[in-house]
């Protein structure tokens, strides 16, 4: 197996004359010896220019998915860019608000929104409240009665598009425990009640086909059912939601946030909805900005069957493989450019025989307990989806700008397990 790709690593990587990684000027060896593994490294730059690219691709709002990745850093970060942010529940609301991000600059997501935070919504000044549910219309209507606040919603139309990506993280369908279904006259039933509701004011619909999505024509074609739809009902804001996949192993390729505006201009073009189109990106401003640091314990070799490679992590801080089979790339960054020609299965440190973070990897021969070991593309959806199974500890994050590295989550004590135990 060749090198790893330098496409799958963060912009401002570089490798020196040794082969060692440094990701904005910091070397990756180092910070996994200051700040211990598992450890998550952004390239923060890295971050920025995707938003500034979301911001200039697209007329309407561009709000970051904050489920990708969240914490008070990355919720400043992404609101000094001018993006709003798009959270589905009330801790990551909570969040929002706590790093400073003002409620007119959120938009609240969720199938089940309970009525606290509906109610938190509502007391934060949210800018949209996406509508999932008649249920949720009723929560609303209760709302109202007692605070009198009115806010401005989104009803999210389920539009009945294949997104042909994993089961699991499809949304568009109409077998879907998301949204308001078109074809069924379900959504028309929605709109209308919300027309004639006092307690909300009806602004626009949103539509989200699903994540991980490669196929632009999958994006037009929600553009052209959701488009279609609204026009009898004159609303002034369309939302299609994110889902645009990235790259995550050698020989896979993804559109770029340009492109994935261009065809969605086309297609409103196409189907003559001229109303700014707002979009909802998370993975595609976070995945590729981040690797995360490893250290090898075990180097096990099975005669005839295969070598594992057993890290510091594990299910617990990148459940995506063994959640939806994702594959990942893995190398060392002290040879980072050095031919990767041993096989190896990267598993972790889990009583659990599923717990792997690569599949079918490659590595140098002359892998050793103790090297650091390195997965790439993991700026979405390791640490949000992280847990403490088997009591491990969450890792460390760090955001790499200019050759200075600053930690913007602590890696959790002991002490942390024990904190809500009575």
């Amino acid at each position: 197996m060749s090198a790893l790709p330098r496409s799958l690593l963060p912009d401002n990587a570089s490798v020196d004359d040794t082969g060692r990684l440094a990701i904005a000027g910091c070397d990756t060896l180092e910070l996994a010896r200051q700040f211990g593994t598992p450890l998550f490294v952004y390239d923060e730059d890295h971050i920025r220019e995707r938003c500034r690219q979301a911001q200039a691709a697209f007329a309407g709002s561009v709000a970051y998915a904050a489920k990708a990745f969240l914490c008070l850093a990355m919720a400043r970060l992404v609101h000094e860019e001018g993006l709003d942010l798009d959270v589905a529940t009330g801790g990551e609301l909570h969040v929002a608000t706590a790093a400073g991000v003002p409620g007119e600059r959120l938009v609240m997501h969720g199938n089940n929104k309970s009525t606290p935070e509906l109610a938190a919504a509502l007391d934060a000044g949210v800018g949209r409240i996406v509508v999932d549910s008649f249920d949720e219309l009723d929560r609303l209507d209760s709302l109202y009665s007692v605070t009198g606040i009115r806010p401005q919603v989104l009803l999210r139309i389920t539009p009945g598009v294949e997104a042909h990506t994993h089961e699991y993280v499809t949304t568009g369908v109409d077998d879907t425990k998301f949204g308001f279904t078109a074809s069924t006259g379900v959504a028309d039933a929605a709109i209308r009640r919300a027309e004639q509701a006092r307690s909300v004011e009806l602004v626009g619909l949103h539509a989200h086909i699903g994540s991980q999505v490669f196929e632009l024509a999958s994006f037009q074609r929600a553009v052209e059912v959701i488009a279609g739809f609204a026009r009898p009902y004159g609303l002034p804001e369309l939302s299609l939601g994110g889902g645009l996949g990235v790259a995550y192993v050698a020989g896979e390729s993804a559109p770029s946030i340009a492109e994935w505006a261009t065809a969605i201009t086309e297609a409103c073009a196409a189907t003559g909805f001229d109303a700014p189109v707002s979009v909802e990106p998370g993975r595609s401003l976070v995945a590729a900005a981040a690797v995360t640091l490893y250290e090898v314990g075990t180097v096990k070799e099975l005669a005839g069957i295969r070598t594992y490679v057993a890290v510091d992590g594990g299910m617990s801080d990148n459940p995506r493989p063994v959640l939806y089979g994702s594959g990942y790339e893995t190398f060392l960054p002290r040879a980072t450019d050095g031919e990767r020609d041993r096989a190896v299965r990267v598993v972790g440190k889990h009583c659990e025989s599923g717990d792997l973070l690569v599949r079918e990897g490659w590595v140098p021969n002359d892998i050793r307990v103790g090297d650091i070991l390195a997965t790439p593309v993991t700026g979405a959806y390791g640490h949000s989806m992280g847990s403490n199974y088997n009591k491990v500890l969450r890792p460390a994050v760090v955001f790499a700008q200019g050759g200075d590295a600053r930690l913007v989550v602590r890696r959790e004590t002991y002490d942390d397990l024990l904190r809500n135990d009575l």
